[in-house]
């Protein structure tokens, strides 16, 4: 008969690198979930502290920005107006200055 206790040895040996090896594996898992939680909840930190009204500031800032630009183009368009009227007005003026006779 064959001696297997080598061989069962051999074999026991390998089942147990294999389930450290998991334990390994499943360690390694759990740690780096631990870590991305970690992570996040620094990362939901700093967009408290520093992104949020940082956001708020610019937002405002845009807010000022779109009044003063709609001011300036409200006053664009009547200073256009104005514009209009007095070159309608010069044109006038012309048209009626050339179609009377000329003084002598």
């Amino acid at each position: 008969m064959v001696n297997l206790a080598t061989t069962n040895v051999l074999l026991g040996i390998m089942a147990a690198v294999s389930v450290l090896e998991a334990l390994a594996v499943i360690g390694f898992f759990v740690g780096a979930f631990v870590l991305y939680k970690r992570i996040l909840q620094v990362l939901r930190g700093i967009e408290e502290r520093q992104v949020a009204p940082l956001a708020a500031r610019v937002s405002s800032i845009l807010d000022d920005i779109k009044g003063v630009t709609s001011m300036v183009k409200e006053e664009a368009e009547r200073v256009e107006s104005i514009v209009r009227r007095v070159i309608d007005s010069v044109r006038r003026w012309r048209r009626q200055g050339a179609a009377r006779p000329p003084d002598r």
